[in-house]
């Protein structure tokens, strides 16, 4: 048996099982239920939580670190849903050259970001998402307190409260939702607190519950089936071990079902939606296709292990990731949940899915802040140390913390916009409401609510306004050359210069009538492209 089941398992069978509901009674609440100071340590860390992650996600705002990729990919995609339209966005589709009306459910199965839409209708801007995406984030924290109860429930009162503050806080200030805070905003705002419902709710042996959130986290993005199914198994084993034939149920069901609907929303429903068979496929390293890197890996097993741990970075992004936890998640059968995940990253040719800067941990910290739990509970079942590994757990989290996001908050340099980026700010305001633009990707979500805008990149869109830094590289140019030439090129056709400071350029298409060479927009029938990654992307695991 795993270490942190040991602690786990021997709390889930005090009584016999209820014979209809399968759930013992005990388990129907945690243990050591929240008196008034504990609800108001609950809701200081809720508002810790969402504080922290608003005020990341509002200094990226501020000092233009919050780009078109892909903050301005959402908000126009939500924007769309808000005026009951399929979640659209010019930026996405003219930049990767998808047909025009291209869906984003073609792109990523994230139905769960319609549930955002009523929001603009509140206030129709980019911050709205960054908002609340901290207020999800936030939510999280009661559940981990519970979660925490539900894997100490058996230890004295005292041990449970101390058990609820340390997940709450390690929770509220982990790494990996300060990263997807600094980084905008993301599909993982949803994906956060469904995973902690669904561990949670299985805890408590709420089956129906457990199914429902689970299903629910489907809907985050097509992969996270992969997430429930792991789950299931572990579910239906530790019911079966406590005699909880509702669980067992529960649990099988899941495992089935889970990966199930990833393989049906990623073979049929985003084909449907248009998207290109084998987009985002990065795996070439096992097989150009799943089939080839199925019968790749069948025949030559040990080519995982070669592609896991090279580049060595990828060793260093498992190091960090279990790490920052004192790997206290490795005790618990819970981690199985993140192996596909993990797998995703390691497996993967692309340099991005490698760093520990993004928003693709916050994924996995649900998972590992439960398993990490776990474990401890496990340990003092066994009357082990754990006050030792609990601060080692909590001081290694917190330096992650403030390396990664904490630092920058109290940095007044970290509020304002570098030099180069100052002037894009002054120039946007320049554009008139409904213009189209092309803009430099990095002020980009400054104009989504106001005008037709796309990112400015190697092929000239003939848009009304282009907006450009010239001195310092911009994605997804190669080089501050391309984007000069591309500057040259306009003013010699058709554009003028009305603003120009510090290396940010503003023109405007003054005469229509002058043809660009190479311009061109998207049509009918229009196939995609992925750009190449630039070669300083993934080389180093803490660099922004």
């Amino acid at each position: 048996m795993a270490q942190g089941d040991g602690g786990a398992m021997a709390y889930v069978a005090i009584r016999p099982p209820d014979e209809d509901t399968g759930r013992a009674p005990e388990d129907a609440a945690p243990a050591a239920p929240s008196g008034p100071r504990d609800r108001r340590r609950g809701i200081a860390l809720t508002a810790l939580c969402l504080l922290v992650c608003a005020g990341l996600g509002l200094q990226s705002w501020t000092a233009l670190r919050a780009t078109g990729f892909d903050l301005g990919i959402f908000d126009q995609a939500v924007r769309a849903y808000a005026r009951f339209e399929l979640p659209r966005s010019p930026i996405k589709n003219v930049h990767h050259e998808f047909p025009p009306g291209f869906s984003l459910l073609g792109d990523h199965f994230t139905p769960a970001l319609a549930l955002l839409a009523p929001l603009y209708w509140l206030w129709d801007d980019p911050r709205t998402l960054v908002l609340a995406q901290a207020a999800l984030f936030a939510a999280g924290v009661p559940v981990v307190r519970r979660i925490a109860r539900h894997a100490f429930r058996g230890a004295a009162p005292d041990v449970v409260r101390r058990a609820a503050d340390l997940g709450g806080l390690v929770y509220a200030l982990g790494w990996p939702l300060l990263n997807s805070s600094y980084n905008g905003f993301h599909e993982v705002a949803f994906a956060v607190p469904l995973t902690l419902l669904m561990l949670e709710r299985g805890l408590a042996h709420r089956y129906g519950a457990t199914a429902l959130w689970a299903a629910l986290l489907c809907t985050a993005k097509e992969d996270v089936g992969l997430v429930v199914g792991a789950y299931g198994l572990v579910l239906a084993v530790r019911a079966h071990r406590a005699g909880h034939r509702a669980g067992l149920a529960t649990g099988a069901a899941l495992a089935l079902a889970g990966p199930l609907v990833s393989a049906v929303v990623i073979a049929w429903f985003l084909p449907a939606m248009g998207g290109p068979e084998g987009y985002y496929w990065s795996y070439g390293r096992l097989g150009a296709d799943p089939g080839e890197a199925l019968a790749h890996v069948l025949t030559a097993p040990w080519v995982l292990l070669q592609v896991s741990v090279t580049p060595f970075v990828k060793v260093g992004m498992l190091a960090w990731i279990l790490g920052t936890l004192a790997l206290l998640p490795l005790g618990s059968p819970t981690l199985l949940l993140a192996v596909p995940l993990l797998a995703e990253r390691v497996l993967s040719d692309n340099p991005n899915h490698w760093p520990v800067i993004n928003h693709y941990d916050a994924f996995l910290w649900p998972i590992l802040l439960t398993a990490a739990l776990e474990t401890l509970a496990g340990l003092h079942a066994r009357r082990a140390r754990v006050r030792r590994w609990a601060v080692a757990a909590l001081a290694l989290s917190s330096a992650a913390a403030v390396v990664l996001g904490l630092g920058l908050l109290v940095r007044p340099d970290s509020w304002r916009p570098s030099p180069d980026k100052r002037p894009l700010a002054t120039a946007a305001e320049l554009i008139p409401d409904g213009a189209t633009v092309e803009a430099d990707n990095t002020v980009a979500p400054r104009l989504t609510a106001r005008t037709d805008v796309v990112i400015a990149d190697r092929t000239p869109r003939g848009a009304d306004w282009v907006l450009l830094r010239v001195n310092d590289r911009t994605f997804p140019f190669a080089s501050t050359d391309e984007q000069r030439e591309r500057v040259a090129l306009l003013l010699a056709h058709g554009y003028t210069e009305v603003f120009h400071q510090d290396g940010t350029v503003l023109l405007h298409r003054t005469d229509p009538a002058a043809d660009v060479p190479g311009t061109h927009r998207p049509g009918p029938g229009s196939t995609p492209v992925r750009e190449a990654v630039p070669d300083d992307v993934g080389a180093n695991l803490l660099l922004r």
